[in-house]
């Protein structure tokens, strides 16, 4: 005879479920969707790993494949040649020390390309509103020495924009061409700034500058500006507008044809610039290569930024640089 059956009977629940499986049994269908689930889970996040480090490796080699044809383009743009040519450099958006047209980068392809002995001429293509004054001087400068050093002519061909320390290069030129619609000129020059003293008074904000030297905090934008201060600017930008005028009545000559208006800072189109004598003719790049200097071939000396330094100027050092200028408030020349 056996045994009774000593064993407690399985609990249940108040609804009449059993309860959890207790350890060492069987898992439960419950228990099987969650692990399946989990699995899945775990499953797409590596399959989403995998794509991301396929497509992180995918940008790094579209990158190095971009520094490498910036690298081959520049040396091929820059790459003298002793068949005849025309001789171009592009002189595009504001002109600054650390832009790229700057003097640094121009006049190092100003010597390249009055030193080839194939290039018969050399072309300035201006779309550009200007900048500063010093860039601008340093270029005529060096343009002036290129040309009595080498004898050869240059042209600039003016776009959409010639204006102020643009049209200071330009003059410089021995003949200056443009569209009929080109907006030429502007000479004069401006220092720009912005004052709080009134915002600061209102918010009841203080400020403590503490300076040696008298006029060191001049221009201050949360300092009052006084008539010393203000006079003194408005003597340095008279010197720096007169050293323009006389750049262009240098370059120009006898072909300027002066009014009252001619160094106010107003600009013209290029139909009015020639009327005035600010400009020659009409004539584009092709124009001016064909016709003028009779070399078709047109061969680019301009520096060209590579992808490395584009990049950093644009993430990096530029957005600091122009952050760092805003809140100082510093006034600009131009």
């Amino acid at each position: 005879m056996s045994d009774p059956d000593t064993r407690p009977p399985a609990e249940s629940s108040p609804g009449g479920n059993p309860s959890p499986a207790a350890p060492g049994r069987a898992p439960t269908a419950i228990d099987s969707g969650l692990i399946e689930e989990f699995a899945r889970s775990y499953l797409k996040e590596r399959r989403s790993e995998r794509r991301w480090r396929l497509a992180l490796r995918l940008a790094w080699l579209a990158l190095f494949g971009a520094l490498v044809w910036s690298v081959a383009s520049q040396q091929r743009h820059a790459a003298p040649s002793d068949a005849p040519h025309t001789a171009l450099i592009e002189i595009r958006g504001e002109i600054s020390p650390d832009g790229e047209a700057g003097a640094d980068g121009l006049n190092a392809a100003l010597r390249n390309a009055f030193e080839d002995p194939g290039a018969q001429a050399v072309v300035l293509r201006i779309n550009s509103p200007g900048g500063s004054p010093v860039q601008a001087g340093l270029m005529v400068d060096e343009i002036q020495r290129l040309k009595a050093k080498h004898d050869k002519k240059l042209y600039a061909v003016c776009e959409e924009l010639c204006a102020s320390a643009a049209y200071y290069i330009a003059a410089g030129a021995d003949e200056i061409f443009v569209d009929k619609a080109s907006i030429v000129g502007s000479i004069g020059v401006l220092m720009d700034g912005f004052g709080f003293t009134g915002t600061m008074e209102k918010f009841g904000v203080e400020r403590r500058l503490l300076t040696a030297g008298t006029n060191k905090g001049m221009l201050d934008p949360f300092s009052p500006q006084t008539e010393e201060h203000r006079a003194h600017a408005q003597a340095l930008i008279d010197q720096v507008h007169r050293q323009f005028i006389a750049v262009v009545k240098q370059g120009r000559g006898k072909r300027l044809k002066e009014s009252p208006e001619t160094f106010s800072g107003l600009f013209w189109s290029g139909e009015s610039a020639i009327e005035q004598g600010l400009a020659d003719r009409y004539g584009s790049l092709d124009f001016v290569a064909r016709e003028v200097v009779k070399a078709e071939e047109v061969i680019d000396y301009t520096p060209k930024e590579n992808v490395a330094e584009r990049l950093a100027k644009r993430f990096g050092a530029a957005i600091g640089a122009g952050a760092v200028r805003a809140m100082g408030g510093a006034a600009g020349l131009r």
